[in-house]
């Protein structure tokens, strides 16, 4: 069922009259669509959403919990959804392997125009996480996968407890960024680069601290790179990064909020629209989406229908619409998918800037 929320937004035009301010304002509604595109009882979660042959792509974890299942096992699988429209979806083959938990599947289309999933694989025995080793995919369809195979990362950019998250690519070259674990139970983060998917060179180490973890990059209209990171210690901010090209000297800006599964779009015009969990209220979780520039600067543009386990968006620009996956367990006891269709005026965005 799709669900259609409306906005009121008020628009003021102010002058002032011997010093006393004068107000004339107008109200208009916008609306936008939110649709639960999956739920099935599995904890559903971590998503990622991409346009691809003219077909909808969004990919999650499908997992009986968060990690574990009742027999103590964590082999979560990547699920991929499909639709023509945006609003039917047919579901793919569940894609697992054997001994590993598959999450964080993000998609991409690498230079030759495969659809590629970059995932994140967890090994756990007796409940204890043993491994990290990053898994990729490809298909050249957008129906059939190949079999998930590890990564190789050069060894200036790894600890041997690796996650790779969200591979950005510009021109011939995909980034991202590695969290390496360390024995202390903080990480370091590095840049990386591939051209083709599977190996990946160092490029840059990240002076970044408070255990950073999950990060988004992305390439600004002006060919710098910007990138978000999530933080976990410390005063637990997120961290704002810009840096030009070769992207070896990062210049870091700590934000003013926590980010949880954080992922941004940079918009032609130097808009930026950002997805993140919110923690202003810790029992209570939320899906927000922020507006910025690239500075650093954001501020909070609309509250997604959601809570308890729930965030890591997708985001897609259509026309004048931002179309966003997110995960969310306000709903159902485990966690289900949901997509967003929402005009950008509601986001205080005039007109469309980023191509589909």
């Amino acid at each position: 069922m799709i669900r259609k929320i409306l906005l009121s937004l008020c628009l003021a035009a102010v002058t002032a009259t011997f010093g006393m301010p004068h107000a004339a304002a107008q109200t208009r509604t916008i609306s936008y669509d939110v649709q639960k595109i999956w739920d099935n009882g599995s904890h559903c979660a971590f998503t990622s959403l991409i346009r691809y042959k003219g077909r909808y792509y969004c990919s999650f974890r499908e997992g009986a919990t968060h990690i574990f299942d009742d027999k103590g096992n964590a082999e979560g699988k990547i699920r991929i959804l499909v639709s023509k429209n945006g609003k039917r979806w047919e579901p793919l083959p569940l894609i697992g392997k054997e001994g590993y938990d598959l999450r964080d599947p993000k998609l991409s289309i690498t230079p030759d125009g495969r659809l590629m999933v970059i995932v994140g694989g967890s090994i756990y025995r007796n409940r204890q996480i043993v491994g990290r080793i990053p898994q990729v995919l490809f298909s050249d369809d957008g129906r059939t996968f190949t079999d998930p195979v590890p990564v190789e990362l050069d060894a200036a950019a790894s600890s041997g407890t690796d996650w790779l998250w969200r591979v950005t690519w510009a021109g011939d070259t995909g980034y991202c960024v590695n969290y390496a674990m360390r024995p202390d139970g903080d990480a370091d983060v590095y840049l990386v680069s591939t051209r083709d998917g599977i190996h990946y060179d160092h490029v840059a180490t990240l002076d970044v601290d408070g255990f950073p973890n999950e990060t988004t990059v992305r390439m600004l209209p002006d060919g710098r790179m910007a990138m978000m990171v999530r933080r976990d210690m410390g005063d637990t901010r997120g961290f704002w990064g810009v840096s030009e090209a070769p992207f070896t000297d990062w210049k870091f800006t700590r934000m003013e909020f926590r980010v949880g599964g954080p992922d941004f779009l940079p918009l032609d015009d130097g808009t930026i629209i950002a997805g993140s969990r919110t923690y202003y209220i810790p029992s209570a979780h939320k899906t927000a989406l922020y507006t910025g520039k690239a500075d650093g600067r954001f501020r909070e543009a609309l509250l997604l229908p959601s809570g308890g386990d729930t965030s890591y968006t997708g985001l897609l620009v259509e026309g004048d619409t931002l179309w966003v996956s997110y995960y969310s367990s306000h709903e159902t006891p485990n966690a289900s998918i949901y997509i967003a269709r929402i005009p950008l005026e509601a986001l205080g965005i005039e007109q469309a800037s980023k191509k589909p």
